[in-house]
């Protein structure tokens, strides 16, 4: 399966916006946080996961998708956000804590839900997975269309929400895509030493649903697995599992010293946003003029959210205690 000329812009598009969003993010973030970091302080408190380097994993599949399907992400999240659809400005606003947010300001950027797009994502480890799979079986009695896709890390595989998950999709023989982004890193703890094989996809099979395997970052190699297994699921023929060899171009989380990488790792990673650009602008799909344009969009985009994030207000104090159960 072949993206069209269309379609490759419009990955290139969305992985140019997630990266330059999340490269203000970073900056907005560390304001207020040295010499010494404290990532209490600042306009943006908290953890912060950056999905640099894996916005490939998130418009290969996102660009099959529609908004009626369902997508639960990570903690890291942002790149699907953005290839999912989700109202940037709330998303932005979510991030700052402030009441125009997605969810008044009270998720934060772990916690992003556009109810619009059906779009949800959560800081625990595999916690989408269940989620996605009732979202899935609720389409399938109630005889709607759409498809459910959860993403995950590929320490979240080893986590019994995932067998869990596969066995039940494949079971009532679910509309679910399976999603793991292998960065190779789960924290700080390499694969190999968590995980007794080589390659996740293998473990589609004891579930009787298709694996796919995608190496080297490759964009449109994900698009072709995901076009191929979303395909499958809107035909009624059960879920699929695709693993995808991705990088965490950043550490876990801001301010992460990543020291357990081995020495040389991190500056042998390939950004795929420059290789995608070169791939584009080779066959003619993209030319510098283009290009040029693109980028100054997506700039402009972000920086618009990034406006209405500031200039918007925070809830008032007696807000927190509303929307909670009792």
């Amino acid at each position: 399966m072949q993206p069209t000329a269309e379609q490759r812009r419009w990955m290139y598009r969305n992985m140019v916006l997630s990266r330059y969003l999340e490269e203000r993010i970073e900056a907005l973030y560390m304001e207020g946080k040295t010499p010494v970091f404290n990532m209490a302080k600042g306009p943006i408190p908290g953890e912060m996961h950056l999905s640099n380097g894996q916005e490939p994993c998130a418009v290969g599949v996102c660009a099959h998708l529609e908004a009626g399907d369902i997508v639960t992400a990570t903690h890291r999240p942002h790149h699907i956000a953005v290839a999912k659809g989700v109202d940037l400005d709330a998303m932005v606003a979510e991030i700052f804590g402030k009441a125009t947010g997605l969810s008044g300001g009270r998720g934060g950027h772990m916690h992003l839900f556009d109810a619009a797009v059906n779009f949800s994502c959560s800081g625990i480890i595999g916690e989408g997975l269940g989620p996605a799979v009732g979202a899935a079986l609720s389409r399938k009695l109630q005889g709607k269309p759409g498809v459910a896709v959860a993403f995950m890390g590929e320490g979240a595989a080893n986590q019994g929400a995932f067998h869990e998950a596969l066995n039940l999709a494949a079971v009532w023989q679910l509309p679910v895509v399976f999603v793991i982004e292998d960065n190779a890193w789960g924290i700080s703890v390499a694969k190999q030493a968590s995980t007794a094989v080589p390659r996740n996809d293998a473990r589609a099979s004891a579930y009787g649903m298709p694996g796919h395997h995608v190496a080297d970052n490759d964009v449109e190699g994900v698009y072709a697995a995901a076009g191929e297994a979303i395909a499958r699921a809107r035909e009624g023929l059960g879920p699929s599992l695709i693993e995808i060899e991705t990088v965490r171009l950043a550490g876990h989380f801001m301010g992460d010293g990543e020291d357990y990488r081995p020495k040389g790792e991190k500056e042998g990673l390939t950004d795929p946003i420059p290789r995608y650009r070169g791939t584009l602008l080779e066959a003619g799909v993209l030319d510098e003029a283009g290009d040029a344009a693109l980028v100054a969009e997506a700039h402009a985009r972000v920086e618009a959210a990034i406006r209405f994030a500031q200039d918007s207000d925070f809830l008032p104090p007696e807000a927190a205690l509303t929307t909670v159960f009792v």
